[in-house]
């Protein structure tokens, strides 16, 4: 008996030790974990922050712009057709230089041939101003197709950014009532100054229908002076590239000041694109600078825009040899750069 109650004893003994030593390890367990640091709440990035990051991230894209100008005559759609197809398989941004839909770029000529063609990337593409837009005074029907893509009704210029890229897009068509001109102190150029001053520092390229160069075969045709004040101002910004079209050819010019004068570090590239599927122009003596010239081949000019440099390369309706390529550092981000 006595041994029984010894057994028991120690028996309750034991279990009070177990449930002790749980005790004390819950406890113990408890306190370390109220004595770490706790982490603080995760909060979500403002959305002027998460605008500013993506905005960051994409200056760091390599990015695509392609395109030309004086695209679909109604009279024989092949050449908008065989344009498009090239397009259709290229992603990026589309520029399409003016002079859209021939012969009078009105409600039925978009309708009916541009939207049939180069419409079908119309979510993607940013417009220019051609002089057959305003064969209607006040370019309504242009206005009325793409809508605020296409820059405030009346002036039809206006910007934008893509990867590292800075985009302006002119209204050439100088001479149209109500513009006011391009002469510096117009409301197109003190425009342009103030947009370039606000975008300091991006690589830059600007487009419109007219072009400061041509060799076209009319120079009243093929140059245009009036453009020179607006130029002056892209070239004060260290802009890289100037695409036009309004001659049905391509033509590629070395970099270049606004008046001509050939300029290696700080000079702007033009290329003229007018090879969208309308016509073909004949070209005449080639200018000074002129780099490479074509005017039987449609086709579309495709840029690949990085962060510190661009490639550009003309490619052609399927079935013509001619092609143009080549690469550039961006003058705002090339080392040794002002």
């Amino acid at each position: 008996m006595v041994i029984g109650k010894r057994s028991q004893i120690g028996a309750l003994i034991g279990l009070a030790a177990l449930l002790f030593s749980r005790e004390a390890f819950v406890f113990s367990r408890e306190a370390f974990a109220q004595a770490q640091p706790s982490s603080p709440a995760r909060t979500e990035p403002s959305p002027a922050l998460q605008k500013s990051n993506e905005r960051a991230l994409a200056r760091k894209q390599t990015v695509v712009l392609v395109g030309a100008g004086d695209i679909a005559g109604c009279d024989d759609l092949s050449g908008a057709r065989a344009t498009a197809q090239l397009i259709e398989q290229i992603p990026g941004t589309v520029f399409a230089l003016g002079d859209l839909a021939y012969d009078d770029g009105s409600a039925a000529n978009f309708q009916n041939c541009y939207d049939t063609t180069w419409g079908a990337f119309r979510d993607r593409t940013k417009p220019a101003l051609g002089n057959h837009e305003y064969h209607e005074p006040t370019a309504s029907a242009y206005f009325q197709y793409w809508g605020n893509v296409a820059g405030p009704p009346g002036k039809g210029y206006y910007s934008y950014d893509v990867g590292a890229w800075h985009v302006v897009v002119l209204n050439t068509n100088c001479y149209v009532k109500g513009l006011g001109g391009c002469a510096a102190g117009s409301p197109e150029e003190t425009w342009l100054k103030q947009d370039l001053q606000e975008h300091a520092g991006q690589c830059i390229v600007a487009y419109g229908h007219h072009a400061l160069y041509s060799s076209g075969i009319s120079i009243k045709h093929a140059v245009h002076t009036e453009l020179r004040p607006l130029w002056q101002d892209l070239y004060a910004a260290h802009a890289d590239l100037v695409l036009a079209g309004h001659e049905h050819s391509y033509e590629r010019f070395a970099p270049q000041d606004p008046n001509g004068k050939l300029d290696e570090r700080n000079g702007i590239r033009e290329i003229v694109a007018g090879t969208g599927g309308k016509s073909h122009d004949l070209l005449g003596i080639p200018m000074k600078n002129s780099d490479a010239r074509n005017w039987n081949t449609y086709g579309v000019l495709k840029l690949t825009l990085s962060p510190t440099s661009y490639d550009w390369e003309f490619i052609p309706a399927q079935g013509k040899p001619f092609s143009d390529s080549g690469s550039a550092a961006c003058h705002n981000r090339a080392p040794g750069s002002d």
